[in-house]
């Protein structure tokens, strides 16, 4: 399944880091998918991607495609934000539990309810893409 992408004009707000191991995941994006590292020993999933799993210090991760679905665990507004940041504020940020166990943090557009159900966004910039989660609509 491939995530919406939104075109969004301009350059993108920040820069993410990316790493010859990470270029993977941003490389999807850009294409509505959303991957991470599943862990082939102990099967358990980690974001951001990881080259070793940080749970039994394996390093035989396969990659995997999320649906970019799950709940809102928990939100919050910023207004008081890092100089990198400072001209977005206030923005929100958020904690989301995906539909595959495993619990990202992200921004989140809208007034979204906590429990609510939400969906990942890829925002596609003229320089790159970030991702977000809006309110999931037909709940």
């Amino acid at each position: 399944m491939s995530l919406p992408i939104t075109n969004v004009r301009g350059a993108r707000p920040f820069a993410p880091r990316i790493s010859m191991f990470t270029a993977r995941f941003w490389d999807g994006l850009a294409e509505g998918q959303f991957l991470t590292t599943k862990c082939t020993h102990c099967e358990k999933l980690t974001f951001p991607p990881k080259p070793i799993c940080p749970y039994c210090w394996s390093s035989k991760v396969e990659w995997q495609s999320l649906l970019g679905r799950g709940r809102l665990y928990s939100r919050t507004t910023i207004h008081a934000a890092p100089k990198v940041f400072a001209a977005e504020a206030p923005y929100q940020v958020a904690i989301v539990d995906l539909e595959e166990n495993l619990r990202i943090a992200t921004r989140i557009s809208g007034n979204v309810a906590l429990d609510a159900s939400v969906a990942l966004t890829v925002l596609k910039y003229d320089d790159g893409c970030l991702f977000e989660a809006r309110a999931l609509i037909n709940d």
